[in-house]
Parts: C-alpha cells; sequence; structure tokens
C-alpha cells in the first residue's frame, strides 16, 4: 500500500470514529471513555490541535472542539453531558495522570 493511500484509510477511519462518537453513542460520557480507555473526544480533539500545530496552523484548544464536536463545549455539556458520579471522579483523576499529562 502507499503511504497516499494509508493517509487516506486513516483518515476515513477517525471519521468515521468521530462520526460514531458524536452521531451514534453521544449517550457515551467523557469520563466513562477517559476510565476506561485513557482518551477521550477531548483528547481526539487535543490531537487534531496538535497535529494542526505542528503544521503551522494556529488553533486554540476551543476552535479544536468546537471543529470535533461540531458546536462549542458548551452546547454538547448542555445536550449530552450528565453528572458523573464521586467514583467516577476520582478515577478520572487515575486515568487522566497516567494517559494525559504523564505524556506531556
Amino acid at each position: 500500500m502507499d503511504d497516499q493511500t494509508r493517509i487516506e484509510l486513516e483518515a476515513a477511519a477517525f471519521r468515521a470514529l468521530r462520526h460514531h462518537l458524536m452521531t451514534q453513542r453521544t449517550d457515551v460520557q467523557n469520563i466513562d471513555m477517559m476510565n476506561l480507555t485513557g482518551f477521550c473526544r477531548n483528547c481526539l480533539s487535543r490531537w487534531y490541535q496538535e497535529a494542526a500545530n505542528e503544521r503551522g496552523i494556529e488553533m486554540s484548544k476551543d476552535e479544536a472542539r468546537e471543529i470535533f464536536y461540531g458546536m462549542t463545549m458548551e452546547e454538547w455539556k448542555s445536550q449530552h453531558q450528565t453528572d458523573a458520579s464521586a467514583e467516577k471522579q476520582e478515577a478520572f483523576k487515575t486515568a487522566f495522570a497516567e494517559n494525559v499529562e504523564k505524556k506531556r
């Protein structure tokens, strides 16, 4: 497989994952994703932002999230986010430290 085809397939897979998370599984909370997988929608938007910044495209965290979510974070939260239990919040602290802070 040539590099261009591989890049196009990877991009298609990313778009499919984004579509699935944003339209098919809005019920899955970011905190649950982070606690189970070590990444969430916000991580995906951050990786998008980092890729843009590495290519000289200035993009803020909020801009990247709006591109990824297709709406502002406030809109997403009001439409889809539910309150997390104390146990989930505590597990999130560990998952965030292990998967986000450690990699910075």
